[in-house]
């Protein structure tokens, strides 16, 4: 956008120079990318960002200037809205055929003109600009675009068919022959302003060759009108056509400007074409919806971080447009004018006055912080927990919430005791699903359908169940392992077949990487399974489906492991707080212990019972060997039990480690009667 320095005067008082001008605009946002000094005069050229269509126009640029130097707009006086001689009859009538594409069209007929070179002044203002002057008549509605920011264009009205001014979609490869003398096809995706016979002009581009203005004019119809900004810039892209009026149109035109700017051009076009106005028309409704918001002044000082006086954020907002009224005390009622489609909260307010206040008068703070080490939601722990499993190799896996009563009780469970859907799209999709372990098994069968050897995939969703009037929602994660894991060693391809311990492992370092500490695993010889606790709740089961079960997703000579954890209990006890432990200053002293003991006795038990009967020289206990072969009688297994021995304060003796290892092996074989090797 181009202005000039003394255009700008037109509108206000400026005192400053036209260097200080443009610092002063490009530090309130107006960016003046260049500043250039013509024949008596300055030319400013100004970014337009496409939110603020109202700095299309020297009005516009002349209220930011009123704005950051704080004197008032001298707008010129309205010409008045007048007919100087009313016709005896209607020159013609406006029809719009859909106010979606032209919410308002306004007609105004200037006879007897005199169409002829522009005044220098006029010429000037123009060529500074960088618009070509054509004729007085022309010259004037670019003016007034300019001026005003609303596109205008003058036909020559003899040229045009009597009867009716026509705003309407193009007929099919209907033609027209532009200005710029190209013969177009038209196409019903492009907006025409037409008489009863043909199509004159593409509205808000460009005009057609046969109606336009030249020196053989007499008499004139001027439009001024409101298109729709997506049609102008749809086909301004289609045709490949610019125009400084489609460059406004595309982004919105002021709708309370039109009437003035029209009158103004009338004015202009009866001082220097000796015209007279004698017919005005218009057709729809363009008024725009008044709108307001409340604005408390005391946000300022807290959102900006400086003390600026409510006469001042008045003043900058009175002189930017808006209307203030103040309802109460530090509450101000504010109008927004038609020009400012992009403000309508307090925030779009402060914005406003702290450009116009200025960016450099804004000192640097440091916003407050408060120091939180956790400051997750559900949705990003659930994130989190899937990128841990899928950095522990898992795929992700998407299933429907919805599924058939016949899978549920396949699973054995009652589908009587579920939610029901009243009217299901099919009979896959009856009833909302209370368990994800169903689904994710008929995953793993339709994997193993396509060949696929080994299954390892995971699903967070929502599990239904009733719960008195509204159903209970319950966010869970769902685990399930199948086939036979391959991996390359040193000594070759290994492979071993999945099993309960990998779904345990699984789970485990899930848990130890969100921080969870006091959880345990234990058998439930009724239900199959194991069942997951953190404490003394109950968070999750592991189960190994049953051979009824896979026999029903048709699962042959494969075992499937499937977990189920509640993350809503679990989201309680994740601590993610990363906390320093020195490392040892002494060393250690390592004893292990080998031993035979019955199958069924936990693991989890009996390192439990290690760790209380070595304090306080046990630091560590671990399993580092198992196993099972001819030297070891059926239903029992052979352990070999790591126990680390270490003092925060010296180095151990044998003297002092000889005891708690003896105490240790004779727990193990008085509680677990375990055999010592």
């Amino acid at each position: 956008m181009k202005v000039t320095y003394n255009w700008l005067k037109d509108f206000i008082e400026i005192k400053i120079s036209a260097k200080v001008l443009a610092d002063r605009l490009t530090m309130a946002g107006l960016e003046v990318t260049s500043l250039e000094e013509r024949d008596g005069d300055f030319v400013f050229e100004i970014e337009v960002t496409s939110n603020r269509p109202d700095w299309l126009s020297v009005m516009g640029i002349a209220r930011e200037v009123a704005a950051i130097t704080g004197r008032g707009l001298k707008s010129p006086r309205s010409p008045g809205h007048q007919v100087t001689r009313p016709p005896s009859q209607p020159y013609f009538t406006i029809e719009i055929e859909d106010k979606k594409d032209c919410s308002l069209y306004t007609a105004k007929i200037i006879k007897d003109v005199k169409v002829c070179r522009s005044p220098d002044w006029l010429k000037k203002r123009l060529e500074l600009v960088g618009c070509r002057s054509i004729n007085n008549i022309v010259d004037v509605t670019n003016y007034v675009m300019f001026s005003w920011g609303e596109p205008l264009h003058a036909f020559d009205l003899d040229t045009l068919s009597p009867g009716r001014i026509i705003v309407r979609r193009a007929k099919k490869e209907e033609k027209l022959i532009t200005i710029d003398g190209q013969a177009r096809i038209l196409s019903p995706d492009i907006l025409t302003i037409a008489d009863p016979e043909k199509a004159v002009a593409i509205a808000g581009l460009m005009g057609g060759k046969d109606t336009e203005v030249s020196e053989s004019t007499k008499n004139v119809l001027l439009e001024a009108a409101i298109f729709n900004p997506v049609i102008i810039r749809r086909v301004r892209q289609k045709l490949g056509l610019q125009s400084e009026s489609a460059y406004r149109f595309e982004r919105g035109v002021d709708s309370g400007i039109i009437e003035r700017a029209s009158w103004q051009a009338v004015k202009l076009i009866q001082e220097i074409g000796n015209g007279i106005c004698v017919f005005a028309k218009s057709a729809g409704h363009a008024q725009a919806k008044k709108k307001t918001t409340n604005f408390n002044t005391g946000l300022v000082s807290k959102i900006l971080a400086v003390e600026i006086k409510p006469a001042k954020i008045k003043a900058i907002l009175n002189n930017l447009g808006f209307k203030v009224t103040a309802s109460a005390k530090n509450n101000l009622k504010i109008g927004i004018p038609s020009h400012r489609p992009d403000v309508s909260l307090e925030m779009d307010l402060i914005e406003e006055i702290a450009r116009v206040f200025g960016y450099e008068n804004i000192p640097n703070t440091s916003p407050a912080v408060t120091s939180q080490v956790l400051a997750c939601e559900q949705r990003e722990f659930a994130s989190l927990i899937k990128t841990m499993l899928v950095g522990l190799g898992l795929n992700e896996a998407i299933t429907y919430s919805m599924v058939d009563k016949d899978l549920i009780q396949s699973f054995g469970l009652n589908s009587h005791n579920t939610i029901e859907i009243l009217n299901p799209l099919s009979s896959e999709q009856e009833i909302l699903r209370p368990t994800l372990i169903p689904s994710l098994s008929r995953c793993v069968a339709y994997n193993l359908n396509q060949k696929q050897t080994y299954i390892n995939i995971f699903e967070i969703a929502k599990i239904f169940t009733p719960s008195g009037s509204q159903p209970k929602e319950e966010l869970t994660l769902g685990l399930a392992l199948c086939g036979t894991r391959t991996s390359l060693t040193e000594q070759g391809l290994f492979k071993e077949e999945v099993g309960f311990l990998h779904l345990k492992g699984t789970v485990e370092v899930l848990l130890e990487r969100l921080g969870i500490r006091g959880y345990n695993f234990k058998n439930q010889a009724e239900a199959k399974g194991i069942t997951l606790y953190i404490g003394q709740e109950k968070v999750g089961v592991m189960l190994s489906l049953s051979r009824q079960a896979l026999e029903n997703l048709d699962i042959k000579n494969k075992g499937v492991f499937i977990a189920e954890i509640s993350l809503d209990k679990l989201f309680a006890h994740v601590d993610l707080r990363k906390r320093f432990v020195p490392l040892p200053l002494y060393p250690a002293i390592t004893r292990d212990v080998s031993l035979v003991l019955k199958e069924d006795i936990l693991i989890d038990n009996l390192l439990e019972t290690i760790q209380h009967s070595g304090r306080p020289l046990l630091a560590e206990a671990k399993i580092i060997d198992y196993y099972q072969g001819k030297q070891i009688p059926a239903g029992f297994r052979g352990l070999t039990i790591s126990c680390v021995y270490r003092s925060d304060e010296r180095t151990l003796t044998e003297e002092e480690i000889n005891p708690a290892h003896f105490l240790i092996t004779q727990v193990l074989v008085d509680k677990f009667n375990a055999k010592i090797r």
